[in-house]
Order: structure tokens, then C-alpha cells, then sequence
């Protein structure tokens, strides 16, 4: 007798199974090398070409060549065949391939299952609304060939769609119970080795020509800010990252010195707010300049950079204090002012000179800033992404031939005139601005928002921040990157949208998105223990948690099975009765096939088994008068027959 799992594929069937193949496949060609998506697309292709010529299937040996070569193919591409991006491209493969062999129900049930498995690797690379809403409908699809490869070739698409959109719902309680009691554990989620921490590209921790310019090229929204009070003008809203010390004659970087506390001296009140930072793989917390000296929860860099110990790979939440108006380090170790008047020997001789002039006119070095500044604002400098390349003395050109370059290049250049005026001087790399949205309330700094500015040390002042860009361009503080430039520049295309309809519809749709960033993919263990402190109960552990969980699960499931009972179907007393009569037969070796009526039935049991025939008979006539006559037969007389059946 041949089982389910051996029975032959309905060949009507197969369509479903293409359909939940390709939903649950089509997104990750979002990150798939190109080669890869178009294998599987070809194979997608040829397995549909058979189906539709209903043509023979591939022989097993085809189907071993090609999974090892897809196999080499993805050791060659990723260097291993283990990790995210090399595992995810694996199962896309294998679930193209699977359609080669799709010749049983067995076949189709490992479809479906790699199916349901390959939903979870969508949340590797985005944890987003869209996303979530596509998983949803992607399962009911793929519930859908579940119910249709068991349904037979009656079952309908309308209706089987409703069938399982019903499942999902039906499951939908249970979801929510288990994200709400599951005890939550710190960390990204589905961390893997190596490569699960992977990020998009954000503000670096060094700085050459064109790399702050690249980045302004991105919309993409580096963190959000909800202050407790009002939001601080926007000149003030310096958000400080790296600061750089050392260059070589074309890259700015970190120095590697003594991290010695800053000595910070506030002139106005702290302002609290608290800041959500996207993963960026790196640990500064982008705290708006200066931070609060009262900031003792996160350590405070020698250069008032913010970090925190463990980097950012995964989307942050800080509470954060800062001072708009202070003075910082009025007291600098001679090592620290040093360091910052250092510059590479033998280059970009005309800034040397230059700055030498300045030097030599006077000793003052307040002088010698506004010197530099006036030289920015009095020539025909231009602010712009489009820099034409630099050489080998990349600030001699800049300040003397091209004077057209973004805030990196008048950070350098101005810090390095400083330098060479002998006095010290530093770039500090981080962002400027931010747009409020009015539906939430949140200030949004986007990539496009980095920036570049400078420090100066000055006596009985200590760091004090320069900002040339704003000389050349000060629309740049006034009203961000979009206002700066010129029209035609190569801003992304949500800058520079006018239409006021347009920004009120993104405006929405990021504050719902943050809304799902800080409700539901930010309800981690500290929220979760807020949530119980507030429902009475402090500080609940995983054995607790999980208690709860099995309790509610339990509870929710007896009222599901509790409700299905309610509402079965009720059988006709009668069906009951020749049911029992046919399970009275079936001790007799008599089996009733489902196709076959009672007549049939009985017309067989006179010939196969004469023995039970008189009593049958009269069990299948009291039936028949009940179901079909029009004078209603009685129940009893059929329960009085089935009584006499041996």
C-alpha cells in the first residue's frame, strides 16, 4: 500500500509550490551577488519549462553535478560555506533545485518546510514594516500550498487562501504572547559569526578628501533625537564623533595617546535628552557638543568624544546630557598641544608660507583664525560635492587652484594653516543639523548631515570650535546640505523634494517606522522589566518569565480547542449509526471503500461474505428509509439492526 509521503506529485499542485518557492526566495536578491540571483532565476526558469511541457524531471546525477558545483560557487564568492550571506545563498539554491525533483508528495513537503525556514532569513537583513508585512503574507501563501497539497484537485484558490489566511490569524495570539512573556536577551538579532554585525556605511573614524562628501550622498537616517525640552537652534547642533589628529598629507586619524579626563567647564544649563542611534559598528555616541560634565554613565574621551565599551551593531537607545556653551580643556598637557601642531614634512609649501605671513604679523593667535577665515570668505571659494581630485600637496591645490571642495577639505585646509601659524589645531569629524519631524516630535540626522569642523586651543580658552564651512556657505548651519548647494548637484532625490504633500506623507511614514523601532523592535530586557514593574511585578527572571509563558500558552490553547469543540460540526444521529455499522462489519474483514454507496456495499457483502448478509440487509434498508424514503423511518428500528449484526 503505498503511503503519502510515496504518492505521486497532482500535477495541479505544482503551481503553488512555484508560487511559495519564489516568495520566499525573490527578496534575498536584494543581497545576493548577481550571479547568484541569476542561477536561481534560470533554474526557476527551467523547472517551470518542464512543468508547463509536462517533460521529465532531471536524473539524480544532473541534480548532484549541479548542487555541487552551486556549492563551489558559493565557496568561491563568500570563502566559506558557513556565516549569513554564504548559508542564506546556500538555501536559495537548494530551494531552486528542489523543484527539479518535485516528482512526489515528499518533495513537496520538504519544499514546504525549507520554505517556512527560509521566512526567518529575511530578518537577517531587515527587521523593517515592509519586511514584516511581506513575511506575513508570504507564510499564508506557503500554508496555502500546505492546504492545497493535501486538499485534493477540488480545492479551490479563493478558498484555500481564506483557509490559511484564517491559520495565520488564528495564530496571531499566540505571537503576541510569545513576544511580549519570552524572556529577551541583549545582543542583535540572529547573530551570527563574522558577518551577522554587518552595517551600512556611516561616518568613519578617518577623514581624506571626498569621504564625508560620499556619505552626504546617503539619506539614510544616521540616528534620531526626542529632547525633553526644546530643541536647542540650530547652530548649536553639533553631534561630535571622531576627532583627528594625525595626518599624513592626505588622511586625518585618531592619535594614539594617553587618555587623559577632559576638564569641562559649563557656561549654560545641561540639556537631557535621549538619542537612537542606528548600528554603525563603531562605540562614539554622537553626543551634541559638549557633553554634560554630570555624564558619568559613558566614558568621555580626552578629545569630549562620547563611547561606549561595546560598539554599535545593533539599533541603540542612550540617555544623554550635554552643555551648548562651555569651555573645554583650558589647561591642555604641553604633549596634547604638541601633537596638533605637527604636519608632514615637505609638502604643500605655499599654505606653509602663507600661514608663516600670518605668523610673522602677528602673535596673536585670535588674529591668525580670522585671518584664515577671512581668506575663505574673501576668495572664490565653492562649496560642493563635485571636487575636482587633489595631488600629492592636497591643500596647496585646494587653497590656491581648485577652492572647490565640501567640509573636509575646509577643515584640512584650515587646520593646517593653523598648524603652520603655530597654532594648535585639530578636525573634528561628526554631524550638523538635523530636521525635526512635526508628526513625532524627533529630531532625524541623516548621513547626508555629516560634517567636518575644526578646533583651535587658545589661551585662557581652551578648545574652541571653527567652523570654516559656515564661512563659505552659512546656509549650510541655516538650513542643512540642501540649501547649500547648487541645483544640480548630486543630493539624494528625498532632499530635494519640495512638494509639501510629499514631505508630510515621509514625515508620517518615519515617524510610524520609528514608532516601530522604539516599541517593537526596541522592547528589549529593559523594557520588558519596565512593563512588569509596572504590572506589580519587579524584576522578573527567566524561569519566572517562562512559567508565565507556558501558563498563558496552555491557557490560550484550551480556549482554542475549547472554541473549535463548541463549533464542530454536528453529525446526523443517523451517519453516527451507520458508522457504528460499519465499524460492526469491519471486524469481519469488511471494509468499506469512501466512494461506495450502501447499495454497493451491500450487493458485495451478499457475494464476498453470505454470512452477514440477511442482517446487513435489513441494517442497510432502515438506513435508507431514514436518509431517502418519504415516509421517515425510525431510529430505533436502525439501532435494533445494527444490534443484531455478528
Amino acid at each position: 500500500m503505498s503511503t503519502p509521503a510515496s504518492l505521486s506529485l497532482d500535477h495541479r499542485c505544482t503551481p503553488w509550490l512555484f508560487a511559495a518557492a519564489l516568495a520566499t526566495t525573490a527578496p534575498h536578491a536584494l543581497h545576493q551577488p548577481v550571479w547568484l540571483t541569476l542561477l536561481a532565476g534560470a533554474i526557476f526558469t527551467y523547472a517551470g519549462w518542464l512543468w508547463a511541457r509536462n517533460e521529465r524531471l532531471p536524473g539524480r546525477w544532473l541534480l548532484i553535478v549541479l548542487v555541487v558545483l552551486t556549492c563551489a560557487g558559493v565557496m568561491l564568492e563568500f570563502r566559506t560555506l558557513l556565516g549569513r550571506d554564504a548559508g542564506v545563498a546556500m538555501l536559495v539554491l537548494f530551494m531552486a533545485l528542489k523543484l527539479l525533483e518535485l516528482r512526489s508528495q515528499r518533495d513537496a513537503m520538504v519544499l514546504i518546510t525549507l520554505g517556512y525556514f527560509l521566512l526567518l532569513t529575511h530578518y537577517f537583513y531587515s527587521q523593517s514594516i515592509p519586511t514584516g508585512l511581506w513575511l506575513i503574507l508570504t507564510m499564508t501563501l506557503v500554508t496555502a500550498a500546505l492546504i492545497r497539497l493535501n486538499g485534493g484537485p477540488a480545492s479551490k484558490p479563493v478558498a484555500t487562501l481564506r483557509y490559511a489566511g484564517l491559520l495565520t490569524m488564528q495564530a496571531l495570539p499566540f505571537m503576541l504572547v510569545f513576544y511580549v512573556l519570552f524572556p529577551r536577551i541583549s545582543g542583535p538579532l540572529w547573530g551570527l559569526p563574522q558577518d551577522a554585525h554587518k552595517a551600512s556605511s556611516g561616518l568613519s573614524e578617518q577623514m581624506s578628501p571626498g569621504s564625508i562628501a560620499d556619505l552626504a550622498l546617503s539619506s539614510a537616517i544616521a540616528f534620531r533625537v526626542r529632547f525633553d525640552g526644546d530643541i536647542p537652534p540650530r547652530d548649536k547642533l553639533y553631534w561630535r564623533g571622531p576627532v583627528m589628529e594625525s595626518f599624513d598629507g592626505r588622511t586625518w586619524r585618531p592619535a594614539d595617546s594617553a587618555n587623559q579626563p577632559p576638564v569641562i567647564e559649563a557656561l549654560s544649563k545641561p540639556i537631557t535628552y535621549e538619542s537612537t542611534i542606528e548600528a554603525n559598528q563603531q562605540r562614539w555616541l554622537l553626543a551634541l557638543d559638549a557633553p554634560s560634565p554630570a555624564l558619568k554613565e559613558f566614558a568621555i574621551k580626552s578629545t569630549l568624544t562620547v563611547t561606549t565599551p561595546q560598539i554599535i551593531n545593533q539599533r541603540a537607545r542612550f540617555a544623554l546630557s550635554s552643555v551648548t556653551d562651555y569651555r573645554y580643556n583650558v589647561d591642555e598637557t604641553e604633549p596634547v598641544l604638541r601633537r596638533n601642531l605637527l604636519l608632514p614634512a615637505n609638502l604643500n609649501p605655499r599654505s606653509r608660507e602663507l600661514a608663516e605671513s600670518w605668523r610673522q604679523a602677528s602673535d596673536n593667535p585670535m588674529l591668525t583664525v580670522n585671518k584664515a577665515l577671512a581668506l575663505f570668505s574673501g576668495e572664490a571659494f565653492t562649496y560642493t560635492l563635485q571636487a575636482p581630485l587633489l595631488g600629492e600637496n592636497g591643500i596647496d591645490d585646494f587653497l590656491f587652484q581648485t577652492r572647490r571642495g565640501f567640509c573636509e577639505h575646509y577643515a584640512a585646509a584650515f587646520v593646517v594653516l593653523m598648524r603652520a601659524a603655530g597654532v594648535p589645531a585639530r578636525v573634528v569629524g561628526g554631524y550638523q543639523g538635523g530636521e525635526r519631524n512635526p508628526v513625532d516630535g524627533f529630531l532625524i540626522i541623516r548621513q547626508s548631515d555629516a560634517h567636518a569642523w575644526a578646533e583651535v586651543w587658545l589661551a585662557g580658552q581652551g578648545w574652541v570650535r571653527v567652523d570654516p564651512t559656515a564661512v563659505v556657505s552659512p546656509s549650510r548651519l541655516e538650513g542643512g546640505i540642501a540649501s547649500a548647494l547648487a541645483d544640480g548637484e548630486p543630493l539624494p532625490a528625498l532632499l530635494t523634494v519640495r512638494s509639501e504633500w510629499v514631505r508630510g506623507l515621509r514625515y508620517r511614514w518615519e515617524a510610524i517606522n520609528n514608532a516601530w523601532n522604539q516599541q517593537v523592535l526596541g522592547y528589549n530586557p529593559e523594557r520588558q522589566r519596565e512593563l512588569f514593574s509596572r504590572l506589580g511585578v519587579a524584576n522578573p527572571d527567566w524561569k519566572y518569565l517562562t512559567s508565565l509563558l507556558a501558563a498563558v500558552i496552555g491557557v490560550l490553547t484550551l480556549a482554542v480547542a475549547a472554541w473549535t469543540f463548541y463549533h464542530r460540526p454536528r453529525s446526523d444521529p443517523a451517519q453516527r449509526l451507520w458508522r457504528q455499522a460499519l465499524k460492526r462489519i469491519a471486524r469481519r474483514q469488511v471494509s468499506a471503500a469512501p466512494w461506495e454507496t450502501p447499495l454497493a456495499l451491500q450487493r458485495r457483502v451478499e457475494i464476498e461474505h453470505p454470512e452477514l448478509a440477511t442482517a446487513f440487509t435489513t441494517v442497510v434498508e432502515a438506513y435508507l428509509a431514514i436518509r431517502y424514503s418519504a415516509t421517515p423511518g425510525d431510529l430505533r428500528q436502525l439501532r435494533e439492526a445494527i444490534a443484531k449484526l455478528p
